[in-house]
């Protein structure tokens, strides 16, 4: 698949924009583990090979273990995660993938019960930056390096 241009070059106020989003989400309180596996499991939902490429290489440099990324795919099936992951992936799941008329009350008590309402602002606002960056690298045909 080519790639459609360099959005970086083409309009660097745009792109100035969205990285001052990014930078906010380096304060951001939820444990940096997480947020990876959350950028990459948004990434596998969104279908962006860039993205999921250089959070799982992220992950790992980070010392997630290669088991667990290779079971993000399918984490409702397997044991390998907390209930606090498990609670923050289906949120990020319900939140990236707004098939739905709304995110249910249960599935918010869920992520509630496990996250303070900081925690969940932040794991909220880190699932929507990285669903931004995921729709412009789809959009221009971004692909990683090879």
């Amino acid at each position: 698949m080519k790639p459609r241009l360099d959005y970086y070059t083409a309009s660097p106020e745009a792109l100035k924009a969205i990285m001052l989003l990014e930078a906010a989400n380096f304060d951001l309180c939820v444990e940096k583990r997480l947020m990876e596996l959350i950028k990459l499991r948004v990434s596998q939902l969104n279908d962006c090979a860039f993205c999921a490429d250089m959070h799982a290489t992220e992950a790992r440099k980070n010392g997630e273990s290669p088991r667990r990324l290779h079971s993000l795919v399918v984490w409702q099936a397997s044991s390998l995660f907390t209930e606090r992951e498990r609670a923050a992936l289906a949120w990020c799941d319900a939140v990236t993938l707004l098939d739905q008329p709304c995110v249910s009350d249960a599935l918010y008590e869920q992520l509630c019960a496990q996250f303070t309402e900081r925690e969940v602002v932040d794991l909220t606002v880190g699932i929507a930056t990285i669903n931004c960056w995921n729709r412009i690298a789809v959009s221009f045909r971004k692909q990683p390096a090879l």
